[in-house]
């Protein structure tokens, strides 16, 4: 054999070499592959197993998202609530809530409940319930139900330390004596005062004598209401006669006035000729002068 077949030989058989390595290596790389990932399932499985997580995904940050939105509608509603005013200015009372939006049949608004409301504890001075001449009924602030609150009655003395009546109901009734006399009533709702109200209890001598200082003004002020009131129904009553028959009042003002008109100008003619004749006499003379001075020229 020539040198030059063998170089061509030589040649390839390498390049057959080189083919069967590379083949091997491709062949080795999938085995490792498959080798590494064994549990792999096809590519439209992994495929919908992202989709499903995917939507767990999307149904976590929903739900995410609505616990804040059912927290704004809350806050809403709490936004939406008024509250009336107290019945009471001291003590305890109650007072309305209501709905601003969201009523039934479409209204503005609506009461949703009754609740407590309070006020400042002291009442100051109250004023019984009923008194006569003999005895006097006196109530503690509360209310409903009665028998909720404690109540604990007290007779104030000056200079002294006052005493505790043995009354714990919310009414009391005192008969009057010599001297005036000054309760106390003090209400508790679980051992916290709620309020406190004073009464003063006259003699029936005091009572009477206030009762015949007062001034008649009940009388006066009822006959003038009186007075009053007729008055307005007159003058009402005018008023519809003159709208109902107008044509007939119109009439009867423009006849008065043609004939107040008519009685001006008659005046003003007679003003008229009496000046005209007071004048007349001191113009004669005038004339007479004149003429006998043209006839002696």
């Amino acid at each position: 054999m020539s040198p030059g077949g063998a170089g061509c030989a030589n040649r390839l058989l390498l390049t057959v070499g080189w083919l069967l390595l590379a083949g091997l290596q491709s062949a080795c790389g999938s085995n490792v592959t498959a080798a590494q990932d064994p549990g792999l399932a096809p590519l439209g499985e992994g495929e919908n197993e992202g989709e499903e997580e995917a939507e767990s995904e999307s149904e976590a940050e929903n739900e995410a998202q609505a616990v804040p939105e059912e927290d704004v509608s809350n806050t809403t509603v709490v936004k939406e609530v008024e509250f009336g005013m107290c019945t009471v200015t001291c003590g305890i009372g109650i007072r309305e809530v209501i709905l601003t939006n969201g009523c039934p049949g479409g209204e503005s608004k609506c009461i949703v409940r009754v609740e407590e409301c309070r006020g400042p504890v002291d009442c100051g001075w109250g004023r019984p319930v009923s008194e006569s001449l003999e005895s006097v009924r006196l109530a503690c602030i509360h209310t409903s139900p009665v028998n909720r609150f404690k109540y604990i009655w007290k007779l104030l003395r000056p200079d002294q330390q006052p005493i505790i009546l043995a009354n714990d109901s919310a009414v009391l009734e005192v008969r009057r004596e010599v001297h005036p006399l000054v309760f106390e009533c003090i209400t508790f709702d679980n051992n916290e005062i709620i309020a406190s109200v004073k009464f003063t209890v006259y003699t029936t001598s005091e009572l009477q004598m206030k009762r015949s200082s007062r001034p008649d003004t009940d009388a006066v002020l009822v006959f003038v209401l009186t007075i009053g009131v007729i008055i307005c129904i007159f003058v009402i009553f005018i008023l519809i006669f003159i709208i109902i028959n107008w044509g007939a009042v119109k009439s009867f003002w423009g006849e008065k006035a043609s004939t107040t008109e008519i009685q001006s100008e008659l005046s003003l003619t007679r003003y008229k000729d009496s000046t005209s004749l007071d004048q007349s006499p001191t113009e004669i003379p005038g004339n007479e002068d004149d003429a006998l001075s043209e006839w002696n020229e």
